[in-house]
């Protein structure tokens, strides 16, 4: 599992006020805390269906309330944050706090989040919440090989800035890790790194990304005529039923830094004709017994990591069913933009479903080759492979994805075929091989299709017959079909209209 560090060194402020790691926070302790340190509100945090980050104040009033609240939560009309999966007459939940995922508020000193999860009225976890989906799929792959899943996240967004002067303008498409003062978001994008380490620790680096335009021309208010700048925010490895729990609080918390800035900011799959789209892309990585086993020790990858590809491939395309939900998801997922097409992968490959990163598994070190003299110990965990999966945006669902995958997974680990299946599915730069390749959907429509053609496969893993249905209600919802042959038969300048309206519909959708 991913590893703590001593809270003594710990970034997050929390977790030195406590003197103690996330794991060990008890109730008694939070409680304290609040009287102590004078904390004012508690602040129940929670993902509806759309990823959205709800919450749900508690004015902390007097000791026993506060025990109370921290030990039973609090009742929630289940209903209204997940429509269409609850019936009215019976949608009360428990919204119960998890005390290891508590972070103090990034803006009010005085205010205490705390991540919770979903208990129905016999005080089970409610099984129809994807919080509870997504832990359950993560315990039984756990149970069944022996092995944890970890994921980390590449949080890719448009920035959207006004435009106070032509100073400095970037280019586009070129913009790939450029810094100030080109870069005109970076304070903006400082702020959101700096802040989510904080709150999560567990944070890699920001960046800025390829995408950059000048002056965006849409018929939403929010983008019109605005200087729009592409970034990442990447998180480091963390068990998959965490890094579903804390996805929606770092897109949050983007969200809410820049509104603070006076900017905003948009995770739509694709922003405009023949620019970068934003992706969701995951690193998947194995382990057993807190040792990642992707690799080798000669530095193949391991035939359990073999096993994990094939079965990501196994289900690739009604994956997409659940990481690329909206219409222009699919006018990402073109040939040319470093975004994948076909169900294949390979070692290096920026276009295909699954590439295989550089590990920092070398022959010598690193800090030698450019520090001669350098003539301290060499850090001895220094290679963390991964395998990286990415079709997925900004529109995904994003728990459902998790639990999603982590069931292809476990079917690839548990199958004897899969290891075999993905060596015949591996492609390195031979265009005529991976012309050869099946396509992934092509429409929201499609995926849908997909989606209903596996569903037995999911309920098995435990996904409820009407969570999948409203997913599939969604997807046809959009009415692509046929969508890039409309497009393309359209005047140049209607098609351009009609792609922006259509990328730009959904600029908060999740």
């Amino acid at each position: 599992m991913a590893r703590e560090i001593d809270p003594g060194h710990d970034i997050r402020p929390l977790v030195r006020r406590l003197s103690k790691p996330p794991s060990e926070w008890r109730r008694r302790d939070l409680v304290a805390l609040c009287l102590d340190d004078g904390i004012r509100v508690l602040n129940f945090r929670y993902a509806s269906l759309d990823g959205k980050l709800r919450e749900l104040r508690l004015p902390v009033t007097d000791p026993g309330r506060l025990d109370r609240v921290l030990a039973a939560g609090e009742r929630v009309d289940g209903s209204s944050l997940f429509p269409g999966l609850f019936p009215t007459g019976s949608s009360d939940l428990y919204a119960v706090p998890v005390y290891r995922r508590a972070f103090l508020d990034p803006f009010a000193p005085d205010e205490l989040n705390l991540l919770c999860r979903f208990a129905g009225p016999d005080g089970e976890p409610s099984p129809l919440t994807p919080d509870n989906l997504l832990a359950d799929v993560a315990d039984g792959l756990r149970v069944a090989t022996g092995l944890d899943l970890l994921g980390l996240a590449e949080v890719e967004f448009y920035l959207v800035l006004d435009r106070p002067d032509a100073r400095f303008a970037g280019k586009t498409q070129r913009s790939y890790h450029q810094s100030a003062p080109y870069l005109h978001g970076r304070p903006i994008v400082d702020e959101m790194l700096r802040r989510a380490a904080e709150i999560l620790g567990r944070v890699k680096y920001a960046h800025s990304e390829v995408g950059y335009i000048e002056r965006l021309e849409s018929d939403e208010p929010e983008l019109d005529g605005k200087r729009v700048e592409q970034h990442e925010l990447e998180l480091d490895l963390l068990p998959v039923e965490d890094l579903g729990a804390w996805l929606p609080v770092v897109r949050w918390l983007v969200r809410a830094v820049a509104d603070r800035h006076g900017a905003s900011v948009t995770f739509v799959p694709k922003l405009d004709e023949g620019m970068a789209g934003s992706g969701l892309h995951h690193h998947l990585a194995l382990e057993r017994q807190g040792v990642n086993i992707v690799e080798r020790q000669d530095g193949g990858l391991s035939e359990e990591a073999l096993a994990m590809i094939g079965g990501l491939l196994a289900h690739a395309d009604s994956l997409t069913a659940f990481g690329n939900t909206v219409a222009a998801s699919y006018l990402r997922l073109v040939p040319g933009q470093e975004a994948p097409t076909r169900i294949g992968w390979g070692e290096r490959n920026r276009s295909s479903l699954i590439r295989v990163p550089l590990s920092f598994r070398t022959e010598g070190r690193l800090d030698r080759v450019f520090n001669p003299g350098e003539d301290g110990a060499y850090p001895d965990d220094l290679a963390r492979p991964t395998v990286e999966y990415r079709s997925p945006d900004g529109s995904a669902f994003v728990q459902l994805l998790l639990a999603a995958v982590t069931l292809a997974v476990r079917d690839g680990l548990e199958d004897a075929g899969a290891a075999v299946r993905a060596r015949s599915l591996e492609v390195d730069g031979d265009a005529a091989q991976a012309e050869r390749l099946e396509l992934l959907p092509a429409t929201a429509v499609e995926a849908a299709e997909r989606l209903r053609a596996d569903r037995g496969f999911y309920e098995r893993g435990g996904f409820a017959p009407r969570l999948l249905d409203l997913v599939v209600e969604k997807l046809e919802s959009e009415a692509d079909l046929g969508l890039s042959a409309r497009l393309r038969s359209l005047p140049a300048a209607e098609r351009l209209a009609a792609s922006r309206r259509l990328m730009h519909k959904d600029v908060h959708k999740n």
